[in-house]
């Protein structure tokens, strides 16, 4: 599941008339690279939840035909990122990985989850400095809180979030039940600092750390510069060297 419905507002002037997975800092727009990645691994069925510029992932879909699909959140600009989750709960048949349009990460950042012993997992990195993180307590690994503001939180060990989580059928039906008591109140709701740590206090949710993980989230100017900069041209170093590494 790929949540794409943001407005990208704060990058406004380097989207012009694309949606945030669109940009491009190799041969193809970094949410097709993600796609990529998880065809790579065996997943043959990704949900996009769409929203301003839906028509740039129903050309992708088209692309795509047989492994992508597209649900569109008709409410994506008076809605948070739980609303357009919540939008696609018709077309989850089972446990699924929940990403970001605008991530670019090394495909280790999947096989961590994918292999992990928890059905339920939220992947943490070490800290980044990219400003905007979102911060991540955990006790015994397992989720406690989460924040903006890393002293908000307590005691427990911090790490930064991703935006790469694996969802278990369970947990997914109590988050869209969390969900459904605030959208009385507001569809302005998050699946991560919102349902996520609701549903924590209820269930233990892993946190598997990787310290060393390279990744980035766009959202900003200074996003984009580091990741043409920096993150990406050391993740494809570093997928170029695991290829040519031999194998025992």
């Amino acid at each position: 599941m790929i949540l794409a419905a943001g407005r990208g507002t704060r990058l406004a002037a380097e989207l012009q008339d694309r949606p945030k997975g669109f940009i491009t800092l190799g041969t193809k727009p970094i949410v097709e690279e993600s796609i990529e990645h998880l065809a790579a691994l065996g997943i043959d069925d990704v949900v996009v939840v769409t929203g301003h510029l839906a028509g740039h992932y129903e050309d992708l879909a088209r692309r795509h035909a047989g492994l992508v699909r597209t649900v569109h959140n008709e409410c994506f600009a008076d809605s948070g990122s739980m609303y357009s989750l919540h939008c696609a709960r018709a077309l989850v048949r089972g446990p699924f990985l929940l990403l970001e349009s605008d991530l670019i990460y090394e495909p280790r950042a999947l096989t961590m989850l994918l292999d992990g012993p928890s059905g339920d997992a939220i992947l943490l990195s070490g800290f980044t400095g990219a400003g905007d993180e979102v911060y991540v307590e955990t006790r015994d690994g397992n989720l406690v809180g989460m924040s903006k503001r890393r002293a908000e939180l307590g005691s427990g060990e911090v790490a930064e979030l991703v935006g790469i989580t694996r969802v278990s059928t369970g947990l997914f039906d109590l988050m869209c039940s969390i969900a459904a008591e605030a959208f009385r109140r507001s569809l302005h709701c998050d699946y991560e600092t919102d349902c996520l740590v609701a549903a924590g206090r209820r269930r233990p949710i892993a946190c598997p750390v990787v310290h060393d993980l390279v990744w980035g989230e766009i959202d900003f100017p200074s996003h984009l510069v580091r990741a043409r900069d920096r993150i990406y041209p050391e993740i494809l170093r570093r997928q170029a060297t695991a290829v040519a590494r031999p194998r025992n």
